[in-house]
């Protein structure tokens, strides 16, 4: 992966960072950081906001721009959104519910073939996680005061989400199922309300 393509993913993965922060992560001067965040400050990829810490200088702090999420998206956007329209249109609503829950349980049942080899809802939540990364949502996971948070830093299906948010309810299904019985799970944050990333509370019960 290019450098750039590394601080663009860096930034979607942990949100605001310095010049030092991404010193640290590449293994790069900061003297080299600094060219490759010009050019993608040039490309209106990236923003800067400088904050004052105290004594000294503000600290400047890199983030996304709305436009760095053409960067992410997957280009099969708008053939996925016409499919929709299609099947919406020659089957009904009805229709493109049924497909939406043929899709739900496929997916249920592919995860849990894995999750259920694991003993605990730490151990299940990164098997999940790396499935969630491997179809390109870029997911983590996080302890949190009640339980653990699986966080999601980018969706592949954010246009047909957005078309039919059906989809968003179906996978919040798909993983309230996959822990039945051992946690209780709700989003808390959402990409399709505007904010940088899905987060999914995943609380012992």
């Amino acid at each position: 992966m290019k450098t750039h393509e590394q601080i663009l993913a860096l930034l979607k993965k942990h949100g605001k960072l310095t010049l030092k922060d991404f010193a640290e992560q590449l293994k790069l001067t900061t003297m080299g950081v600094r060219q490759h965040l010009h050019n993608l400050e040039e490309d209106e990829l990236i923003e800067f906001e400088d904050k004052s810490m105290g004594r000294g200088r503000p600290t400047r702090f890199w983030n996304l721009t709305q436009k760095s999420n053409e960067h992410f998206e997957d280009r099969h956007e708008i053939l996925t959104v016409q499919l929709i329209d299609s099947v919406e249109a020659v089957f009904g609503q009805k229709g493109l519910d049924t497909l939406i829950e043929h899709r739900e349980n496929q997916a249920l049942d592919s995860y849990k073939k894995v999750l259920d080899k694991q003993k605990t809802i730490k151990s299940k939540l990164d098997k999940l996680a790396k499935l969630r990364t491997d179809e390109g949502y870029m997911a983590t996971v996080e302890k949190s005061e009640t339980g653990y948070l699986l966080i999601e830093h980018h969706c592949p299906i954010c246009h047909a989400a957005q078309h039919c948010q059906n989809f968003c309810r179906s996978e919040l299904s798909i993983f309230q199922e996959l822990f039945e019985d051992l946690a209780q799970v709700k989003r808390s944050e959402h990409i399709i309300a505007g904010q940088m990333r899905c987060v999914y509370e995943v609380d012992k019960v």
